[in-house]
């Protein structure tokens, strides 16, 4: 396996053509005849949810009446929100293979984030009990991974100027006692999602090819 890992930007597309180019490539590393990857893109409205029952969760019919199609994956979390000006980022990574497993690959795209956020003096942090980046009281980036054969896909969806519209169709990701923010909302900072790729994609990428230094940032955390 290479140690190096790379990303790509690849615009504005469907939800549902994102989830097969995933599945597909993911399929391909595993049999070794395509390289690990990291996508960035947005997607056009949609609601996802993973693997768990979502009690509250709203009808397509609701959802479709909105604009917003919906989607159920086999990614952990449960119901989370998608649309233009968020930035998502997926992994297909071999994460057994480079000594993270599950929790230390979702550990990683955290702290990219948080990594990423502060190189725009905006304090971050992890919440206990729910994965995910939160600014204050309010969640800023969501994670929900899927692993087989120890290769990811799935990732992180982080709000930059999106509008917070949709979340109110759902309990995002189950939280009853936080709210949702956006980069623009909190920090009046303005940055699409190509932009924040830019910078971002690297720093994910660092995260990702070492845990060495990532574990040692959550002993940090912990203590």
């Amino acid at each position: 396996m290479s140690a190096e890992l790379s990303w790509d930007w690849l615009g504005l597309v469907p939800y549902g053509t994102a989830l097969e180019q995933q599945r597909e490539r993911r399929d391909q590393v595993i049999a070794g005849h395509d390289s690990e990857i990291v996508w960035m893109l947005e997607h056009e409205p949609v609601v996802t949810t993973g693997r768990r029952v979502v009690a509250d969760m709203c009808s397509r019919e609701t959802l479709e009446a909105e604009g917003i199609e919906l989607f159920e994956t086999e990614r952990g979390g449960l119901a989370t929100y998608h649309g233009p000006g968020q930035l998502t980022a997926y992994a297909i990574v071999d994460c057994w293979k480079r000594g993270m497993g599950a929790k230390g690959a979702v550990h990683a795209m955290e702290q990219g984030v948080i990594d990423w956020l502060a190189t725009l003096d905006v304090a971050a942090t992890r919440r206990s009990g729910f994965p995910g980046v939160w600014i204050d009281e309010n969640k800023v980036c969501a994670v929900g991974m899927h692993f087989k054969r120890g290769i990811s896909m799935h990732g992180i969806a982080i709000n930059l100027t999106n509008d917070l519209k949709g979340f109110s169709m759902i309990t995002p990701c189950g939280i009853t006692d936080g709210g949702v923010t956006t980069l623009k909302k909190h920090s009046k900072i303005e940055v699409s999602p190509e932009e924040a790729a830019k910078t971002l994609g690297p720093i994910l990428i660092r995260n990702l090819l070492n845990p060495t230094c990532m574990m040692t940032s959550r002993s940090r955390q912990a203590g």
